[in-house]
């Protein structure tokens, strides 16, 4: 971004919302960073020093804030530095303070009232009534002494991790010594295998034994449910380092790994990038290094794949133990699990800010597992970079060792969070993985039903039941192939949780029990590893006779997931697609998630029984309706939360469906809203309500499958392409109707017409395409640019909701107008939507005159409008156009819902020809001054 000269450039507000920590709205002067300024790399724009400001008081008073910042305005940098610059006052202040309390304990009884009242919140001791004065002092020399050993406790822990960090920082010989150390280390337990290897080959090894290390580990552990282990992550619980307390932090999340990482990149150009202690959070599909745990590929194998690998290292001391009585089968352990590395590892990491990337780098060069160093570093770090999956999902928060109390939370590109939060919380079963997996695990518990502990045989056959159940609540029997079972009754159909727990008979059983075998039993994975072995094409012929019943079983299965096809093709696949259908998608992992959504309160959610042709079509869906029950805790636990984005108008969502919900005091919600930095001459946004041959433009499901309307789209896209340069970006709000539009243009000859102007690209429904058709499309752009002549660029006909309405930047020549066709609204009849609105209207007040089920409906629309039509302005001195075809938007309910940057600017043209001379004008004007 470029220095912020333009000292006018954009607005800036704070939205009307009780007690605003808005400077101007406050009526003295606003707390702000020592010093008065806010440290930053070049001079920051006027709307980055507003919109740091308020971040650092809505922080200091502990709000509950919903940013605005559009894109191009340096939002991630403001973040940075606002949320760094209120951590390090407040954590200067913090030591001040402390020091001043340690120095009271020299004052003798002068300073004793003044320190056992210092800390906030605590009584003081001699204000107890009926209390003899002897337990009066007592008690008061007792606070005394534990404010004191507290604070020296405190002390002396930072003191040794700054010593510690600062080493490794300055002294290379640290690295080198323990580089030293680590291949002394794997040079002698490759000499110890070998020699275990030469003794067991001398020794000889039992027939029966060889036997038995082949399906030892497909067998399940003695399972313990009372007994809760004191392991945090996997790790000793003697480890000093675990007991370390967490200083105040800053959480800060986002979406995908690829936009963490270019946040990490700004913290390390920031002022702050060099004395930050950062560490980067992901799942361990980003983040293991171990080669034959990656190869498994699908993160629910990985993840169940490295618990077992953690056990078997925890049970190794045991084996050893019981090696003189009784042979034990040797079991695979993870080589980069080392506490000491791990250790070294933490320590690199505090030391120097790193993204994910190099976080595996360094975990590669070190031979330490990235996924539970990182972890370590959580205690001491200052800043958690992480996705909102880990964040958000309160047992995923929990294992990673993740405590939120008074600490501050950022939630970045939150304008889908809402859906983020359903999407996280809610789960899709189909009938042919419901029988798929009980096929599987009746085999599993019959070949091992001698070997398995009773225990393990209980919750082996609920869970067996519980899939009969489902699958007969689809209208179907497990043990028939459920592509070849016809429902006799189809359609959706949806039930509050404890009727539908009910009527499929599975109200007798504790669900919470069955999910926490599942989760520690770790059968899923044994189930996919037994169905690896014995149900591959490679190992299909067996000697052993029971091993030959399974045989067919890899068959079996492929018919069973060939069931949930909606075509319905029964043609087998390659052998290779069929190894990797398998080894991505084992159906029982699914179905746990399932489980785990129906332990929600029954009012909180529903299930939907989608009944299709067939039983393996068919599926049951849990649908959350109310997600603030799950950031409730986050909002309760954490001093300040900040959700922040470049578009997140609409916000009534966020107020009234997650933050009132979630309890949030109204008193406690800030609103910041800033403008754009660029001129208001660099935008020209228009609302046009009808096209040049005067046809009125309402794109509703009744006529916007009328053939005049597609050949007004067509017309007036036509006139664009001849005044518009470089990249014009279409939305639809559909593929089908992009689709049927495309068609009918071809046929009435305007599609020919469109390209002797521009090259005319489609988004491709696949995301493995999206790259390869962007490359394309630029392409054209610039040879078109450079070459001059008819062709003045190119067209790409998109989605709203598809894979280039967010995350895609259109600047410059790729996106010099934008066009939105009609209103995207989502579909009236989906179940999920209607059940939702029912919910709203029962627990939601009417807003201005508006049932809560209508604003819902039209936030969803303009959500979408706003993230589409925000991908061509990404930097101060970017312009472009943006046209809304349809007269609806001029409405003031639908008006008032764009962002604020655009709406101010917005024009709204009754007639064509106005717009047209309005367009011509302002693309002329910016060719002619480039």
């Amino acid at each position: 971004m470029e220095s912020g000269a333009a000292a006018g450039a954009g607005s800036v507000g704070s939205v009307g919302s009780v007690g605003s920590v808005c400077p101007q709205a406050a009526g003295g002067a606003a707390p702000g960073p020592v010093g008065g300024r806010f440290p930053f790399p070049y001079t920051p724009y006027p709307i980055q020093e507003r919109f740091m400001a308020a971040l650092y008081s809505a922080l200091e008073a502990g709000r509950v804030g919903i940013f605005e910042s559009p894109t191009g305005t340096g939002k991630s940098l403001s973040l940075i530095c606002g949320a760094l610059s209120w951590l390090r006052d407040f954590e200067e202040k913090k030591q001040r303070e402390e020091a001043r309390l340690l120095a009271l304990e020299d004052r003798g009884q002068e300073g004793k009232k003044e320190l056992t009242s210092a800390e906030p919140g605590r009584p003081d001791s001699k204000d107890t009534p009926g209390e003899p004065d002897w337990v009066t002092a007592f008690v008061q020399k007792k606070e005394e002494r534990d404010v004191l050993d507290r604070l020296k406790e405190e002390q002396i822990r930072r003191k040794k991790r700054e010593d510690r960090l600062e080493k490794i920082r300055h002294n290379v010989q640290l690295k080198y010594a323990a580089k030293r150390k680590r291949s002394e280390t794997d040079e002698t337990k490759r000499l110890l295998q070998l020699s275990k290897e030469v003794l067991s080959e001398g020794a000889g090894v039992d027939v029966l034994e060889q036997l038995d290390h082949n399906e030892e580990e497909l067998i399940l552990a003695e399972y313990e449910s009372d007994e809760e282990k004191k392991v945090v992550s996997g790790l000793e619980e003697d480890d000093d380092d675990l007991e370390e307390e967490h200083v105040t932090k800053i959480y800060y999340c986002s979406r995908t790994h690829s936009q963490l990482s270019q946040f990490v990149r700004e913290v390390q150009k920031s002022p702050f990038g060099k004395d930050t202690r950062l560490v980067s959070l992901g799942s361990r599909q980003n983040l293991c290094v171990n080669e034959e745990v990656r190869r498994l590929g699908a993160l629910q194998l990985i993840n169940d794949r490295c618990m077992e690998m953690q056990k078997n290292k925890h049970e190794k001391k045991s084996d050893e133990e019981m090696e003189g009585k009784k042979r034990r089968v040797s079991r695979t352990v993870c080589p980069f699990y080392s506490y000491e590395q791990m250790q070294f590892l933490r320590d690199e990491v505090l030391v120097e800010v790193k993204d994910i990337e190099q976080l595996v780098a360094l975990g590669r060069e070190t031979k330490a597992c990235p996924y539970y160093g990182s972890r370590y570093a959580i205690p001491a770090a200052q800043l958690v970079v992480l996705p909102y999956q880990m964040l958000l999902h309160e047992p995923t928060r929990s294992a990673a060792g993740i405590k939120l109390k008074d600490q501050i939370v950022i939630i970045d590109e939150a304008h889908n969070l809402i859906d983020t939060i359903t999407c996280i919380h809610s789960a899709e079963v189909s009938g042919s993985q419901l029988c798929c997996a009980h096929s599987q695990l009746l085999q599993y518990m019959e070949r091992y039903r001698k070997r398995l502990k009773a225990k393990n045989l209980m919750y082996i056959k609920q869970i067996l039941y519980l899939l009969e159940r489902f699958v007969v609540m689809l209208g179907g029997n497990v043990n028939q192939n459920p592509s070849c079972q016809a429902v006799s009754q189809t359609g959706t159909v949806l039930k509050s949780i404890n009727d539908f727990l009910f009527q499929s008979q599975i109200d007798n059983i504790n669900l919470f029990k069955v999910q926490r075998y599942c989760e520690k039993s770790l059968i899923s994975r044994k189930l996919f590893g037994f169905v690896e072995r014995y149900g591959g094409p490679a190992t299909a012929v067996k000697t052993n006779k029971e091993n030959q019943k399974l045989a067919g079983l890899q068959n079996f299965l492929l018919t069973l997931q060939q069931g949930s096809d909606k075509e319905g093709t029964l043609q087998s696949p390659p052998m290779e697609a069929e190894n990797d259908q398998l080894r991505t998608a084992s159906p029982l992992m699914q179905i746990e998630g399932f489980l785990s959504a129906l332990t929600n309160a029954n009012q909180d959610g529903r299930v939907i029984l989608n009944r299709q042709g067939t039983v393996g079509q068919s599926s049951l869906k849990f649908l959350l309706l109310n997600p603030a029950v799950h950031f409730a805790k986050v909002v309760e636990e954490c001093r300040a939360v900040i959700i922040a984005g470049g578009t997140m108008q609409p916000v009534a969502d966020f107020r009234e469906q997650l933050l009132s919900c979630a309890g949030v005091d109204p008193a406690r919600v800030v609103e910041f809203s800033c403008g754009h930095v660029i001129p208001p001459e660099n935008i020209l946004p228009i609302i046009l309500c009808s096209g040049p041959s005067n046809q009125q433009l309402e794109f509703t499901y009744q006529t916007r499958d009328l053939p005049q309307m597609m050949d007004e789209t067509g017309r007036i896209l036509c006139n664009l392409c001849n005044v518009v340069p470089g990249g014009v970006v279409c939305f639809f709000p559909s593929y089908e109707y992009e689709k049927q539009v495309y068609a009918h243009w071809e046929k009435t000859g305007l599609l020919t017409r469109l390209a002797t102007k521009k090259k005319i690209f489609q988004e491709p429904k696949k995301a493995n395409q999206v790259e390869q058709v962007l490359v394309e499309y630029a392409k054209s752009i610039k040879r078109c640019s450079q070459a001059g002549g008819q062709m003045t660029g190119a067209l790409l006909l998109s989605v709203v909701g598809g894979k280039m309405s967010e995350g895609i930047n259109f600047s410059d020549d790729l996106g010099r107008c934008v066009v939105m066709v009609g209103m995207p609204y989502p579909n009236i009849k989906s179940p999920e939507l209607q059940e939702k609105m029912t919910w709203l209207d029962k627990t939601m007040p009417r807003a201005a005159g508006q049932a809560p089920s209508r604003v819902l409906f039209e936030n969803l629309c303009m959500k979408a409008v706003n993230q589409s039509i925000g991908r061509a302005i990404r930097h101060q001195k970017d312009f472009a156009s943006i046209l809304l075809l349809d007269h609806r938007y001029a409405r003031p309910a639908i008006f008032n819902k764009l962002p604020q940057w655009i709406r101010e600017r917005t024009q709204v043209k009754p007639a064509f020809g106005s717009a047209f001379a309005e367009l011509r004008k302002f693309h002329r004007g910016k060719s002619d001054a480039l």
